[in-house]
């Protein structure tokens, strides 16, 4: 091989090279002298930590595919005139409007300056720079990427502080939900990201949190939210999740009770008056901590506690309030009927109610009256709700009323929980054809939850042993429920639920009878 051979050769894996403690370049040109001398040019370049790592494409097409396969390219240097004239300025704006890219820097290299207008191009293919190749000497490259590199490290870390602003936004609607409370927690450790310089490349982060008891060893910490790396990690015991090496700097954290900062590592303690004490962890810094982050990364632990633990009593007093509800609803709904039949109908009505797509606050509304919906039977006679024999005429009449029993005990208040509580009570015996009680309503006359609740109710007491009955296998409870279609209970409700029936199952055996 002779030198100009050694001079133009490509490295074999200049693609596939990945390390976080680059930033990625493509550059895009016919002539492989151009590509080399460019290399030459940049070869000692560094920005934060981070040197540079090339990667070649030799036409418009080529190009289009590399940036297709790579997301996180800093800079483009594109030639304009390759196969055709303008296929620079066609790969231009494939990565603006096609891929939507508006992240990456393009520098327009061209031998012909004067071929089309600069202005006309900067302007119409959103290009960053447009330079001849003959003034782009080795100190003007420099100068150019070094400007591009800046830029395009800012946008991503506002891009990066958006998202985590958006995540928290959409948790905050609905703080008490299990749902939004992670995704408030990964919204703020994304946050952190962010302030530290993150973006993708600091995208390995876990919040490690103990849930129920004082933090005293990091044995007793398990990971409550993950983004990167951690994604889908929740739950795992932190001993578990990290290496010895990572683990060794949560101790540390949880022993100083301060931030721990370690090459591309960050663990910081966030302190609880609750004694809910919680480690943020971050992995994969794009650049050493400076004294500036470390101010900011105190001040957000000394806030994201309080945050934290302000969430968890609010999801503790919704907690409370539904049991309370529940164990009320069970005490005074005096049938026979199994421990479980509260919880299991609990679980199976936010699982319907989710399959139907009820909106979120409506979910909870439901799930806060269910318990309520026979209460009406604490006026109703004892010996008649669990009678083992047939009822008579007048005996059947009086478990009738225990509807309107309900009804009046809620009936005229503001609150929407109560008011459909109210509306369960009355109507979860109504009949899709009309032959319901007490008011005889047709169809969708119906409200939508007492649809739901007729079919669940009839469900769970068809699967488990009553006074008057042995518990009905799967297969008859299936067809009894299809053959009621259409009479009994909405046709297209008892479709969905039939169509899912091995998730109620689930629930079921979850919350089997004892």
């Amino acid at each position: 091989m002779n030198d100009d051979e050694f001079l133009f050769a490509e490295d074999d894996d200049e693609v596939e090279q990945t390390d976080i403690s680059f930033w990625k370049v493509l550059i895009v040109d016919d002539e492989p002298e151009v590509h080399a001398i460019t290399k030459l040019a940049l070869n000692d370049f560094a920005l934060n930590g981070r040197s540079l790592t090339f990667i070649s494409a030799f036409n418009g097409e080529e190009a289009k595919r590399i940036l297709r396969e790579n997301d996180d390219i800093a800079v483009v240097l594109l030639d304009v005139v390759m196969e055709t004239d303008d296929a620079g300025l066609k790969v231009a704006d494939y990565i603006r409007n096609s891929l939507d890219n508006h992240f990456t820097r393009i520098i327009l290299r061209t031998g012909q300056p004067g071929q089309a207008p600069e202005k006309d191009i900067i302007i119409n293919y959103d290009i960053n720079d447009y330079k001849s190749k003959t003034e782009l000497t080795a100190q003007k490259l420099f100068t150019v990427i070094i400007a591009a590199l800046r830029s395009y490290r800012d946008i991503i870390v506002i891009e990066e502080a958006r998202a985590g602003l958006e995540k928290i936004i959409d948790a905050s609607a609905d703080l008490f939900s299990t749902r939004s409370l992670e995704g408030f927690m990964r919204g703020l450790i994304q946050q952190l990201a962010s302030i530290l310089g993150g973006a993708k490349n600091a995208a390995y982060i876990t919040s490690a949190v103990a849930m129920s008891k004082p933090v005293s060893q990091s044995s007793d910490m398990i990971i409550f939210a993950g983004n990167g790396d951690y994604a889908g990690k929740e739950g795992f015991r932190l001993k578990d999740s990290l290496s010895e090496f990572e683990y060794e700097l949560c101790k540390e954290a949880l022993k100083q009770k301060q931030v721990v900062y370690a090459e591309e590592h960050l663990v910081a303690f966030c302190r609880s008056d609750r004694n809910h004490g919680s480690l943020l962890f971050l992995t994969g810094l794009p650049r050493p901590v400076n004294d500036i982050d470390k101010r900011l990364v105190q001040k957000f632990t000394d806030n994201v506690q309080l945050a934290f633990d302000h969430l968890l009593e609010s999801r503790e007093i919704s907690d409370t309030h539904q049991e309370i509800v529940q164990r009320l609803g069970d005490a005074l709904d005096t049938r026979q009927t199994d421990d479980n039949h509260g919880q299991r109908l609990y679980e199976m009505s936010e699982l319907f109610a989710r399959l139907v797509h009820l909106p979120e606050p409506e979910i909870q509304q439901f799930l806060t009256a269910i318990p309520l919906h026979n209460v009406g039977n604490s006026f109703v006679p004892y010996s008649l709700l669990n009678k083992e024999t047939s009822l008579t005429d007048d005996e059947y009449h009086q478990i009738l009323k225990h509807a309107e029993f309900g009804y009046k005990i809620f009936k005229g208040s503001k609150r929407p929980v109560i008011r459909l509580a109210a509306q369960l009570a009355r109507h979860h015996h109504e009949r899709w054809d009309g032959k319901g009680y007490p008011d005889g309503l047709v169809g969708t006359d119906i409200s939508l939850q007492s649809r739901m609740l007729a079919i669940l109710d009839a469900y769970d007491a068809l699967r488990n042993k009553r006074s008057y009955k042995p518990a009905w296998p799967l297969q008859k409870t299936i067809d009894t429920l299809s053959e009621a279609a259409g009479h009994h209970f909405d046709p297209g409700l008892v479709d969905l639920f039939l169509k899912h029936i091995d998730q109620f199952e689930s629930v079921q055996r979850k919350f089997a009878d004892q």
